[in-house]
C-alpha cells in the first residue's frame, strides 16, 4: 500500500480529519479532482440533501431520564433536547464558543458586563417569536432553588436583565473572559418563559417530540423550515438506548441503526475494515473515565488511603486490555492536554504497588474497601473494576467490587456512595470543568472535595487577564486535585462513533461524541 492508499483509507475510516487529509494530499501533490472525490465519499464535501429516517443507538440514557434539562447528566437526554431545542451558545468543530440563539455578544473591560444579543425571527415549535425574556427565563431555571448541575457555573451572576426584546444584560460579581464558554453548557436550553411541561417540550430546533418512553426510545418528527441553513435534514430521528456496546455494534453492522456512539474500542480495528461503515475517532478528548472517592465519608477522608488508591491502579494495563490503545492516561484531574491550561510540567501518576502499600499501611486502614460499578456508569466500567482490584491486590489491598444495577445508577449510586465508577465529558474552559467537577456551589462535585485554598485559585483566575499568570493558577489548580482530591481519573479516551456509509455530517467536534451529540441535527443522507 502506498502513501496515497494509506491516506486514503485513514479519511475513509476516521483516522484522519478533514483538515490531515488536505495536508497529507498538497504534501503528495495529488490533484484536487482526486481528493475531492474522496472527500465526498468521507462526508466532508457533498451538499446536505434533505429527507430519511436516522436512527440511532445510544448509550447513555436510564429509565429515570427526563427532558427537564435540570436533570440531563447523560448523552441519550443531551442528544434528545438538541433535537428540539437550541443552547444560547454553540461550540464550533474546533471548540470555540460561536452564536446560537444569543447570536453575538460584547463585554466591557474588565469581563465583568456583558451584553449579549438574541437572534431575531426566531420562532419556538409554539408559534412564539424568541426574545430576551425567554433567554433569561431559561438561564433563570438553573439559578436559586435548583438542583440543575448548572447552578454551581452561573453563581458568578450578579445581575441579569432584558436590555430590549432582542439584547440581554449580565452583570458577573467579577469578570470572566471564558463567560460565553459557560453559556455554551448543555443544560442551558432555551424554552419560552413560563415554560413547565417538560412531558411536550417547545423550542427553537429542527424537530419536536413524538414520543418518549425513558430508557427506551425518542422519537422526532421534522417541523420544517429550520432556521440553520443546511442543518435539520432528516424528516425523523428515532433515538434508541442500547446500553451494550456489543449490542450495539451489532445493530450498526446489521443497518438496525444508522450511527451509535461509544464502539468498543476492542473491536473498532475490525469494523474500520467494512467498506459499508465508517469509525470517526477524535482523538484525545473524549470522556475522562474514574473512580471517586467522597473525601468526606470515612475512610476516605484520609489522605494516605487516597493516595495509596492513586498508586494502586495500573492505568497503562487499562487501556491496553480495555481501550485498545485508544486512550491516553489520565492525571488524576479533569483537564486533557488539548485544553491550553494542560499542566505538562506535571509528572503523569504511574501504578507503583510499592508505593500504594506504604501508603496504605500509614493510612492505618483495617474496614473493607467497597467499589461500586456497573454498565450503567459507562460500557467497560465493571471491566475497568476488575483490572483495578487485581492490580491493588498486589499492593496488599483488599477491594471488593460490587456490581449494581444498571437502572437508575445515575440517581442511586452516584453522588450517594463513598466509593464508585464515574465519568466526565470534556468541558470547554478550565475555569468550567474546575468549578463543575470541585466547585463549591455545584451540586455535581461528586468527590466532596471542597478546600478553600482551591476555591480561592479558581475564582482569582477566573478574573486574572495575564494570561501567563492565569496559566500558573491553572497549573497549581490540577497539582492541588491531583494530590489531595479523591478524583481517580485513569483513562482519557479517544471517542469512536459508528455510521453507516451513507450518513454525512459526520465530522469529528473538540466537545463529544456524534458531532457533539447534534448529528440529528447537522446530518443528512448521501
Amino acid at each position: 500500500m502506498n502513501e496515497w492508499d494509506r491516506l486514503q483509507q485513514a479519511a475513509l475510516t476516521g483516522r484522519a480529519t478533514r483538515r490531515e487529509f488536505l495536508r497529507g494530499a498538497a504534501a503528495l501533490g495529488i490533484s484536487t479532482t482526486l481528493a475531492s472525490g474522496i472527500m465526498v465519499k468521507a462526508g466532508w464535501a457533498d451538499e446536505p440533501k434533505k429527507g430519511g429516517t436516522l436512527r440511532l443507538g445510544m448509550e447513555g440514557g436510564s429509565p429515570s431520564d427526563s427532558l427537564d434539562p435540570r436533570t440531563y447528566a447523560d448523552s441519550v437526554m443531551i442528544a434528545a433536547s438538541l433535537a428540539i431545542m437550541n443552547c444560547l451558545v454553540e461550540f464550533d468543530t474546533a471548540g470555540n464558543p460561536t452564536g446560537e440563539l444569543f447570536e453575538s455578544w460584547d463585554v466591557k473591560p474588565g469581563a465583568a458586563e456583558w451584553v449579549f444579543n438574541v437572534r431575531k425571527g426566531i420562532k419556538f415549535s409554539n408559534g412564539k417569536t424568541l426574545d430576551a425574556d425567554d433567554c433569561i427565563y431559561s438561564i433563570q431555571l438553573h439559578r436559586g432553588e435548583t438542583k440543575s448541575p448548572a447552578k454551581g457555573i452561573l453563581e458568578q451572576i450578579k445581575e441579569i436583565k432584558a436590555l430590549s426584546p432582542t439584547q440581554v444584560g449580565i452583570t458577573l460579581s467579577s469578570g470572566n473572559a471564558d463567560f460565553p464558554v459557560i453559556l455554551g453548557d448543555y443544560h442551558l436550553v432555551v424554552v419560552p418563559k413560563d415554560f413547565t411541561d417538560w412531558s411536550k417540550p417547545i423550542g427553537t430546533g429542527a424537530y419536536t417530540l413524538e414520543s418518549f418512553e425513558p430508557g427506551v426510545r425518542l422519537v422526532f418528527k421534522n417541523r420544517g423550515d429550520y432556521w440553520k441553513p443546511g442543518r435539520g435534514n432528516f424528516d425523523t430521528v428515532e433515538l434508541r438506548n442500547i446500553q451494550d456496546v456489543a449490542a450495539r455494534t451489532a445493530a450498526l453492522q446489521s443497518g438496525e441503526v444508522d450511527a451509535v456512539n461509544r464502539l468498543d474500542a476492542r473491536t473498532v480495528n475490525l469494523l474500520m475494515q467494512d467498506s459499508n461503515l465508517k469509525v470517526v475517532r477524535t482523538k484525545g478528548t473524549g470522556n475522562r473515565f474514574c473512580f471517586v472517592t467522597r473525601v468526606t465519608d470515612k475512610p476516605y477522608d484520609n489522605k494516605d488511603l487516597r493516595t495509596a488508591l492513586k498508586y494502586g491502579i495500573d492505568r497503562e494495563k487499562i487501556i491496553e486490555s480495555v481501550y485498545n490503545g485508544y486512550a491516553v492516561p489520565g492525571n488524576d484531574h479533569n483537564l486533557d492536554a488539548l485544553n491550553p491550561f494542560y499542566n505538562t510540567a506535571m509528572p503523569q501518576m504511574k501504578y507503583d504497588p510499592d508505593k500504594a502499600a506504604f501508603h496504605f499501611k500509614k493510612a492505618g486502614i483495617s474496614s473493607p474497601l467497597e467499589l461500586q460499578t456497573s454498565e450503567g456508569a459507562w460500557g467497560s466500567a465493571v471491566d475497568c473494576a476488575s483490572l483495578y482490584q487485581q492490580a491493588l491486590k498486589k499492593a496488599g489491598i483488599n477491594l471488593d467490587v460490587k456490581k449494581v444495577s444498571a437502572d437508575g445508577y445515575w440517581d442511586n449510586v452516584w453522588l450517594k456512595v463513598p466509593f464508585c465508577a464515574v465519568y466526565w465529558g470534556r468541558r470547554m474552559s478550565a475555569d468550567q470543568a474546575f468549578t463543575q467537577v470541585f466547585g463549591e456551589a455545584s451540586d455535581w462535585n461528586d468527590t466532596n472535595w471542597k478546600v478553600p485554598e482551591f476555591q480561592k485559585l479558581i475564582k482569582d483566575a477566573r478574573v486574572e487577564t495575564d494570561q501567563a499568570k492565569r496559566k500558573e493558577m491553572y497549573w497549581k489548580a490540577q497539582e492541588m486535585i491531583a494530590d489531595d482530591g479523591g478524583f481517580i481519573c485513569f483513562a482519557i479516551t479517544d471517542y469512536l462513533d459508528g455510521y453507516s456509509a451513507k450518513v454525512r455530517g459526520n465530522e469529528p467536534h473538540a466537545r463529544y461524541d456524534l458531532n457533539d451529540n447534534r448529528v440529528a441535527e447537522k446530518g443528512w443522507f448521501a
